[in-house]
């Protein structure tokens, strides 16, 4: 079985749009814990020294593994309701 490129690429699209939108939320309603999860991201914990400590890449590897599982779960639901049979 092959996939419906198309909606395939309209779930992706729209995955992360909705991503998109729930980051600039975050950020406007949490700017200085929204920096700090930047930071565990971007492994730059300490901006001054430029040190990564296990805290930070802990806590940026949750963060990567719970995004992408959560953009997986509405990716999944977006892409198979577009190519469900119409009954």
């Amino acid at each position: 079985m092959q996939l419906n490129i198309k909606k395939f690429a309209s779930a992706a699209a729209i995955t992360m749009g909705v991503v998109y939108v729930v980051c600039a939320a975050f950020v406007a309603l949490f700017p200085a814990f929204a920096t700090t999860l930047l930071g565990w991201l971007t492994h730059l914990v300490d901006l001054e020294t430029r040190t990564l400590t296990w805290g930070g890449f802990l806590g940026g590897l949750v963060q990567v593994i719970l995004y992408t599982y959560l953009a997986g779960l509405l990716f999944g639901w977006l892409h198979n309701r577009s190519v469900q049979p119409k009954v």
